[in-house]
């Protein structure tokens, strides 16, 4: 099987080039992050079965904005489920609230209503889970929770595809906005700490990391993006593909058997 996964970006300005991508790729599941509404009508034409949730709503003081997570898979949907996110705006300190009224809107504000969603599709004699996940860009400890939910709805009868935008900062430039968004200090001081901790949990789910230490953010240089699948499965190729079609985020492939 061929997988993608790839946080396109709600402000994406490069819209056609990005439908071409997605459009001509081969894949048996593409998961998308932070799909614009519009967006996600195009994604609708294609020859694909397709399943979706909101990812978030951002509040502008004049406008809310939906942005979708989508599954689009080869195979038929046989069934799908969503897992519902805590909204944390009443529980974040008073330098994280200062920080997002100072931001532009484009890059920070409010939000409410985040999920993600997982399918359920036949591949072959078996029935494969595939999650789409975007965890939340504030403290560590959050995001760790957030999979943790996620990881809640996993049937250890299925074998597991788990994708999408973790969110993990893991170099000493990026790991400030931990601290700003939430966290600790020690959030802040300990660059590589979120992902030991994630890499502990992947172990402890049986899951194998397919694109481990690759860097999938031009700005974090960071594993933002992942790709998981259960033991039950072989990795046979990965990359991290170059052109990122108007995204900050580079899409990620893994081919598994």
């Amino acid at each position: 099987m061929k997988i993608y996964s790839w946080n396109m970006l709600y402000r994406n300005r490069e819209q056609d080039d990005a439908f071409a991508f997605i459009s001509q790729s081969d894949f048996d599941f593409f998961c998308l992050q932070e799909v614009p509404e519009a967006f996600l009508t195009r994604l609708q034409t294609l020859p694909y079965h397709l399943a979706y949730r909101i990812d978030v709503e951002k509040l502008f003081p004049d406008k809310k904005v939906t942005m979708y997570n989508v599954i689009l898979s080869r195979h038929k949907i046989q069934s799908q489920g969503e897992i519902r996110f805590p909204e944390y705006w009443e529980r974040l300190p008073w330098r994280t609230k200062l920080f997002v009224s100072l931001m532009p809107d484009k890059l920070f504000s409010r939000i409410n209503n985040r999920g993600a969603l997982y399918i359920d599709a036949p591949v072959g004699s078996a029935i494969v889970r595939v999650f789409n996940l975007h965890l939340i860009l504030a403290q560590p400890a959050w995001r760790l929770k957030e999979f943790e939910l996620a990881m809640a709805e996993r049937d250890p009868a299925k074998p597991t595809i788990i994708c999408g935008d973790f969110n993990t900062l893991e170099k000493p430039h990026i790991t400030p906005l931990n601290w700003i968004l939430g966290g600790s200090l020690g959030d802040a001081l300990f660059p590589t700490r979120e992902r030991i901790h994630f890499e502990k949990r992947f172990l402890a789910h049986e899951l194998t990391n397919a694109l481990g230490g690759e860097k999938t953010h031009i700005l974090s240089r960071s594993q933002l993006d992942h790709i998981l699948v259960s033991h039950s499965f072989t990795i046979k190729n990965t990359s991290v593909i170059p052109a990122r079609h108007g995204s900050d985020h580079h899409p990620i492939f893994a081919e598994i058997a």
